[in-house]
């Protein structure tokens, strides 16, 4: 069965299926006292902001989470103005950005610019010592609980070491934490190769990199913010400083802020195979304030109070998916991010698979196909802020990657793993139709994408530490993956033979297995051919740790 309606002059589907894992949404809006980037935002604006979006929730019959900054937490007019909201329906949580009260309350000298400033050294819990960051904490729990009188079950931060994070967790009992979306550059800041979307476990040694073992994991779910656009962001500022915004965040016109991308997203949301549960978080910062956010936030909540009335989604607070999460999964459950369908006017669709494991990413282009993205996760690789201080306003968290499509690539070539065969004694990449993608199976991605320019199609299995292709229906085709990269690009590989391919980065030693099928080195030691065995391969990680 399926629902039609129409929003600005699109036709948009909606399908009711039978029972399904959760999609859940977050509503989470974080709050500043003051805003030191833009003199026209004062606090009273900054609070007005908070007003207009706490009355558009309560419009349209929808709960959410309220993050505090310390400097907020501490102002009398937020207190009263969170304190009277329903606690069956709302959260108050902590906004771990360090501003100068929470610094000097803590003991410390403040070395910021302004009250609150913005950069990685100073601003969040990276520029401070292992001992700073528990005397900070500290702090912020003593004085939240003196406001409302427990301690916050939520703290979410654009990024919050491990160490700290573990803090929380063993002192105070905090159920979830939040993240921002994978990013390169952007505002100075750097996440990139981890658990796309949804939530993970992360290792007690890195906070953005899942753990494969439960003694290595912090108990606490991270979630993903912002809702990345699953096609666009990762392309987003190829060769720039800094990547671009293709998110849910409502102040973006041609992402959040649109109504034709909105009701994709959401479509994509609802339809599409995530496995163990769906997620995004909607909701915005009260820095960019009310005018900016207005029309997008306007566009979204009446479409997610519809989707879950009709229970095709679920809101919630963090608090509230941080515990389903932990009764669900003692570990890091394999999730995916799929979107069949394009915007209007594109031809690209894309399937994400998340697992403990490693991460990897399909990206179809007019018939095309290529893995993307390719990341593999080791819960021993230490961020280096477990152990330093950050001392620059730039912040990089990394994986280990075996394929890179945005910083191999260039604005001329795409880097990927794309998939060719000999067809009429020449080499040609291979053409298809729409992928189907299933996951009816507990703990397994399938997609199967059948062949125009050859007969038969292609069958991809995606388990936790496994990836398998076949060529199904078809036993002559000669075909494989060719890996290549634009020129001038920095990879990790330090050997290809046939049967593994081994690689290094950020001093850890990790590989690609083939255990079934064959790596061959090409006309350079940056390219590379995956072989298929009896039309099959059969590809498995060795991230070189050990329980």
């Amino acid at each position: 069965m399926k629902k039609i309606f129409v929003c600005a002059g699109v036709l948009f589907f909606f399908f009711k299926g039978t029972t399904q894992p959760p999609r859940i949404v977050n509503i989470i809006n974080f709050i500043r006292l003051l805003e030191p980037r833009d003199s026209a935002i004062t606090e009273d604006v900054l609070y007005q902001t908070v007003v207009k979006q706490i009355e558009l929730m309560r419009k349209h019959h929808l709960g959410g989470t309220f993050l505090l900054q310390y400097d907020a937490l501490m102002d009398a007019r937020y207190q009263k103005l969170l304190k009277a909201l329903p606690k069956d329906s709302f959260e108050i949580g902590a906004w771990w950005e360090i501003p100068q009260p929470l610094v000097e309350n803590a003991g410390m000298k403040w070395r910021g610019r302004y009250p609150w400033d913005w950069h990685a050294d100073v601003g969040f819990s990276t520029g401070y010592t292992p001992q700073e960051r528990e005397k900070l904490v500290d702090r912020y729990m003593k004085d939240f609980r003196s406001v409302f009188g427990y301690y916050p079950q939520s703290v979410a931060s654009w990024f919050i070491d491990a160490h700290s994070l573990n803090y929380m967790y063993e002192r105070y009992h905090i159920v979830a934490s939040a993240n921002c979306k994978d990013q390169y550059g952007t505002d100075g800041y750097t996440l990139w190769g981890g658990y796309w979307n949804q939530a993970y476990y992360p290792s007690k040694h890195n906070a953005y990199m899942p753990a494969q073992h439960a003694d290595k994991q912090i108990p606490v779910p991270v979630f993903r913010m912002l809702g990345s656009d699953p096609i666009r962001q990762y392309d987003n500022g190829l060769e720039n400083e800094r990547q671009g915004v293709v998110t849910l965040e409502p102040v973006y016109p041609a992402a959040g802020g649109d109504a034709a991308w909105v009701h994709w997203f959401f479509q994509q949301f609802v339809n599409g195979a995530s496995m163990a549960f769906a997620y995004t978080q909607a909701g915005q910062e009260n820095s960019f304030t009310w005018p900016a956010m207005s029309k997008g936030l306007e566009l979204q909540f009446p479409l997610i109070e519809r989707l879950r009335d009709e229970k095709k989604v679920k809101v919630e607070t963090l608090a509230a998916s941080g515990k389903w999460f932990k009764e669900q999964f003692k570990l890091t459950p394999p999730t995916s991010v799929v979107a069949i369908e394009d915007l209007p006017g594109g031809n690209k669709k894309t399937v994400w698979f998340n697992s403990r494991f490693y991460r990897v990413n399909l990206l179809w282009d007019s018939g095309h196909l290529r893995f993307r993205d390719i990341h593999l996760f080791n819960e021993n690789l230490a961020s280096k802020y477990e152990t330093e201080v950050a001392t620059s306003n730039e912040c990089t968290f990394f994986t280990l990657p075996l394929l890179d499509g945005y910083l191999w690539s260039s604005h001329d070539f795409f880097a990927g793993l794309r998939f060719r065969a000999i067809i009429n004694g020449k080499e040609t990449d291979l053409t298809g139709g729409d992928p189907i993608v299933s996951d009816k199976v507990k703990g397994v991605l399938t997609v199967s994408w059948p062949l125009k320019n050859a007969s038969g199609s292609l069958q991809f299995v995606f388990t936790e530490d496994k990836i398998q292709v076949s060529l199904m229906d078809n036993t002559s085709l000669k075909w494989y993956l060719d890996f290549k990269a634009a020129e001038n690009k920095i990879l990790p590989f330090t050997d290809i033979n046939p049967k593994h391919i081994s690689a290094a980065f950020e001093g850890t030693n990790y590989k690609l297995l083939a255990e079934q099928g064959s790596f061959e080195k090409d006309k350079s030691d940056k390219t590379f051919l995956i072989q298929p065995y009896n039309q099959k391969l059969v590809l498995s990680f060795d991230n070189g740790s050990s329980n």
